[in-house]
């Protein structure tokens, strides 16, 4: 089983990421069901505004993309800024309506198809719930399966102050319990989705659809 988690940070590498920080926490968990991890920080790589897989000369998203779709596992993680996610997640889930163009020749089925999804958001004031909401949302149109308790999240008090890292979030018992919830669901979901393919054909249903609307 393999998890490919994007943390949507503004900061470049080697700048200190508090997302960083709890995704690694998840990475432990993960490695003790079997489950390896590959972290990507996303705005290390050039990647345009745009909604397509591929942008034109110089764009590095299908990079990312490759490893995407490869994967059984995908992990979201961002950071609030103005109560909502980050520019860089919203990137993300742009670049990511362009798999609707590369459906199954067969079925239809869109390349997220059999992935499950899942969450992690940090930030210093609210919009935790509003960040998930909506990534987890996106990521069930795009093909993912979306299980039970697969977000989890550290936020500090109402207005600036110290991240993560600095306020201790390490110890923080809601988000300890969470990211172990996140964990062991979307482990379970993979392996069940591996041996138990979503069946659906979409072509057909689209096609019942057609008939029906003409």
């Amino acid at each position: 089983m393999k998890a490919v988690i994007l943390n949507c940070t503004l900061k470049k590498s080697p700048k200190v990421s508090n997302t960083e920080a709890l995704i690694k926490k998840v990475v432990k968990e993960y490695k003790k069901l079997g489950v390896t991890s590959d972290i990507i920080r996303v705005v290390d790589y050039k990647i345009p505004f745009g909604v397509s897989s591929y942008e034109g000369k110089g764009d590095e998203w299908p990079v990312i993309l490759k490893k995407i779709k490869s994967c059984d596992i995908l992990i979201i993680a961002a950071p609030i800024w103005f109560g909502v996610r980050s520019s860089v997640a919203q990137l993300v889930i742009e670049r990511l309506d362009g798999t609707y163009e590369e459906g199954d020749k067969k079925t239809g089925q869109f390349p997220l198809y059999g992935k499950v999804a899942g969450c992690i958001v940090t930030g210093n004031e609210d919009g935790a719930h509003d960040v998930a909401a909506n990534t987890l949302f996106n990521l069930t149109h795009l093909g993912c399966v979306v299980p039970p308790n697969v977000d989890t999240y550290w936020v500090g008090p109402a207005g600036p102050g110290p991240s993560y890292i600095d306020a201790g979030g390490e110890k923080h018992l809601y988000t300890n319990k969470t990211l172990r919830f996140l964990v062991h669901n979307t482990t379970y979901m993979a392996k069940l989705l591996k041996k138990n393919p979503i069946p659906t054909n979409l072509k057909e249903l689209i096609n019942e659809a057609q008939k029906e609307s003409e």
